[in-house]
């Protein structure tokens, strides 16, 4: 991991911290996006002893493609390139399906698949130059049917692991591998759209294998192991951390 450097959306929130934390300690440089300015405080602090200036924050509004795609241009020159892109970032609005509009389906759209498709656009030329690339998409235990009042989310997430797929079959001659992480139910502030938490946080431990709610760190190591050199040969796969919530 020492010397890669990482794109990571959403790297300062609930599960994103503990990821960038943990490839920092293990010598990567870590781009993280993020918006948040009281979580990317906590990132910059949680950081100061262990990323030695490997740390670059960017707060670009994923939201906005055409800035999106400056912002990674220039940090690709400033850098030399991107080896791993970790498409993290993501919205989750709530409420019966026939309420979206269709604007708001293509705001979760653009933040959730576009963004991350911009990334991988911006990157890979690199990648396939240089002959090594990792692309992880975070996608989500949603997917597995059991929500409802998320379908903008849960399309979004079944999106990702569609392109996972594709994009594993089609980059991989050169190099570059493509995996999905799925997480379970997790206590970030996803979680706050439910309205009674010790209701939900009963019913998430009755429904896993494994009677403890996940940390961040279970993310971290999920992500931490597609990214490294050992993964090489593993493509086009999710790997659901859940618990044993869903098994597939």
């Amino acid at each position: 991991m020492i010397g890669r450097r990482i794109l990571y959306t959403g790297a300062a929130g609930g599960l994103g911290l503990g990821t960038s934390l943990l490839l920092l300690e293990r010598g990567a440089t870590v781009i993280a996006v993020d918006n948040d300015p009281a979580k990317i405080g906590q990132l910059r602090a949680a950081a100061a002893d262990i990323s030695t200036g490997r740390l670059v924050v960017s707060t670009v509004d994923l939201s906005d493609l055409a800035a999106f795609r400056a912002e990674l241009d220039r940090l690709i020159v400033d850098l030399g390139g991107i080896d791993v892109v970790v498409n993290n970032a993501a919205v989750y609005p709530s409420k019966p399906f026939e309420d979206f509009s269709i604007a708001e389906h293509q705001f979760v759209q653009r933040v959730n698949v576009d963004a991350g498709i911009v990334a991988v656009q911006a990157a890979l030329p690199g990648m396939r130059t240089r002959g090594f690339g990792r692309i992880i998409n975070v996608a989500s235990i949603t997917i597995s049917g059991g929500w409802a009042n998320l379908s903008p989310y849960v399309a979004s997430k079944g999106a990702l692991i569609g392109l996972t797929r594709a994009w594993a079959r089609e980059f991989g001659p050169h190099g570059v591998t493509v995996n999905a992480v799925a997480p379970g139910a997790f206590p970030t502030d996803a979680e706050k759209i439910h309205p009674d938490p010790a209701a939900y946080d009963r019913m998430v431990l009755d429904a896993q294998a494994i009677k403890r709610r996940g940390s961040a760190a279970d993310i971290a190591a999920a992500i931490a192991f597609f990214a490294a050199d050992d993964a090489g040969f593993i493509t086009g796969q999710t790997l659901h951390v859940n618990g044993g919530w869903v098994m597939a």
